[in-house]
Parts: C-alpha cells; sequence; structure tokens
C-alpha cells in the first residue's frame, strides 16, 4: 500500500485539478473574450474618459488587475490578458514582443478602444508598451514604464545572471508539470503566494484570485516559458524602438530587483541590481521627454510594493495631455 501511495496522492491532486478547472471555465471572465480569428484574448475595461489607459503585464504577471480599480478612478482602463494567460486562450504566433504588439492592435481595433492611449508596461510589459509606441507613435500620450526593462543590458547580461535565468527557466517547466497535477493549487491553496509576497494581503481576496486562477493552469507556465525563451529576440526587435521623439515617459525605478530574504540570498542580487543602473540609465535615453520616480520601498515588483506611485505618475501623465 505504502509503496504506491506517492501514485495515489498525484492522482488524488490531479483529479481535484482537473473538476476545479473544468467548474472555473464555466465562469464568467470579469471582462470580454474578444475573437482574435483562430483564438481569443480577454479584455478587461473599468471607468470612464477621452484618454485610456493600457497595461501590459509583466512576464507571467497579471499585475493589471491589482491596479485597475485605482486607475479607473481617473479614467478608462483596459487591461488584457496576453495570449495564453488568465481567461485568454493560447496563440498560434510565437511569444515575442513584435507578435504581442501586432495582437494588441488587432486586440484595440476590434473592440473599439480609440486612442489617445496611456500605456503602462510592468517589466516585460515595459518591452511592447515601448515597441507599440514605436509602430504607433501617433496614438500615444504618454508611457510609463514600472521597473522598465533595455534590451541594450538584456542582450549582454553576465554569466552569472544568465545562469540565473537558466535557472528560472527550468522552474518553469517544473511548474508546468506542478500546475497539472494541481501541486500549485494546492500550494495556492495554502498560502504560498501570501509568504513569499506578503503585500498581497494588501488586495482584496477576489483580485488575487482572478490573478491566482491563471498561475493553476499548465498553459500560463508555457507562455511563461515561452515569452523568457523569446526574450532575446524581442530585445532584437526593440533595437529599432529607441528614438520615441518627444513621447512623455515616466520611468519608475524600484530600489532593488529582490528585497534581501532567505528566499534570495542565493540570487545574484549585486549583478542583478548593476545590471539594471545600466537599464535604467538606457532608459532615459528614449525620449526628449523623460522624467524618472524612484520606489524607494519596492523591489522588482512595484505594482505591489509601490501601487500609488504608478497611479500618481498615470494622472501626471494625463493633466499633461489635457
Amino acid at each position: 500500500m505504502f509503496k504506491y501511495l506517492h501514485y495515489l496522492v498525484l492522482l488524488g491532486t490531479t483529479t481535484y485539478q482537473f473538476f476545479l478547472s473544468k467548474k472555473e471555465r464555466k465562469q464568467r471572465p470579469p471582462g470580454e473574450l474578444v475573437d482574435m480569428g483562430k483564438y481569443r484574448l480577454h479584455l478587461y475595461k473599468k471607468g470612464v474618459g477621452d484618454t485610456t489607459v493600457i497595461i501590459d503585464h509583466s512576464l507571467g504577471g497579471l499585475d493589471g488587475y491589482f491596479l485597475i480599480d485605482a486607475l479607473s478612478e481617473l479614467t478608462q482602463v483596459c487591461i488584457y490578458d496576453r495570449a495564453g494567460y488568465g481567461w485568454s486562450d493560447r496563440s498560434f504566433l510565437p511569444r515575442n514582443s513584435d507578435n504581442i504588439t501586432i495582437e494588441l492592435e488587432l486586440l484595440l481595433s476590434k473592440a473599439e478602444i480609440h486612442p489617445p492611449y496611456i500605456l503602462v508596461g510592468n517589466s516585460f510589459g515595459s518591452y511592447n508598451m515601448r515597441l507599440y509606441a514605436h509602430k504607433h507613435p501617433e496614438k500615444v500620450a504618454g508611457i510609463v514604464f514600472t521597473d522598465g526593462l533595455h534590451e541594450s543590458g538584456m542582450l549582454n547580461m553576465s554569466f552569472s545572471i544568465i545562469i540565473f535565468q537558466a535557472l528560472i527557466f527550468a522552474g518553469f517547466l517544473f511548474s508546468i508539470l506542478g500546475s497539472f497535477f494541481g501541486v500549485i493549487r494546492i500550494a495556492s491553496n495554502c498560502g504560498f503566494f501570501e509568504i513569499i509576497k506578503p503585500e498581497l494581503n494588501k488586495f482584496d481576496q477576489k483580485i488575487r484570485q482572478q490573478v491566482k486562477r491563471s498561475f493553476y493552469q499548465p498553459k500560463h507556465w508555457i507562455t511563461m516559458a515561452q515569452e523568457l525563451w523569446h526574450l532575446g529576440e524581442s530585445g532584437e526587435y526593440l533595437k529599432a524602438a529607441n528614438d520615441l521623439d518627444g513621447i512623455p515617459i515616466i520611468n519608475i525605478k524600484a530600489e532593488t530587483f529582490f528585497k534581501k530574504s532567505l528566499l534570495t540570498i542565493l540570487f545574484p542580487l549585486r549583478a542583478i541590481n548593476d545590471l539594471r543602473e545600466q537599464i535604467h540609465n538606457d532608459l532615459s535615453q528614449l525620449s526628449t521627454n523623460y522624467s524618472q520616480l524612484n520606489a524607494s520601498r519596492s523591489s522588482h515588483f512595484v505594482w505591489l510594493d509601490e501601487p500609488e506611485l504608478i497611479t500618481s505618475a498615470v494622472q501626471n501623465l494625463l493633466h499633461a495631455s489635457q
């Protein structure tokens, strides 16, 4: 009996995952599912205003769900789940920034979301928002980067960071199995996400559940792995987007990438933060109308640590565009 106990446990957790996932697929999403041809993307709108804030999430994140309530008090806000995340279907296109911006433009057109836009790009989302602004500058009233990325540094990472990135990629692959077998869902039910990031506790349980729901599915981790795999390819596309002329940019710079803890003690924090310094210097050259806000209490996850800074940056751009 004990010889096969681990198989019985996996059978139980997988069955648990299967039936809860089936139940979740029947639930209505908070927004609308927009037909993109061979797949659908989830778009969630809230608020009213002539200028629309478009939020693109970090790699694997659904950060906009934590921001939409506060930002929608200022103007209309749209968040969307990139293909493969949340309520969105997977896309047949490679997960690089060029394809992501093509999908975003088609999504906005089909959903009749008219410019001007203020673009908010969190981490990897800064790649996508910057490339979108390069392709459609006439539609963009301003950009907010939250601890944004720049390809000059990302394409020339030190050996220690490359190894660190490879370990993260391996973690994503293991998480595909973990989500399939229901392990991630069970860990979440035990408060694992809040242990790793206690700042989650300041957000409503409903919002947290909307975000966690995506992490329970294998497609979420597959998409994360794909986006990370294509990160260098995305960086090559971004080389064409290094002169955004006078588009107003506010870059929110975190104090550190990871806060020091027992979980991060083995991470190459110094090398990562040195890379971030180079990245932020390069970001400052993108526009003649550039400013920076320092998030002194934030790790890389500004949208969790100091979300009020993002609201303040959007408010500043709204006032400047009037």
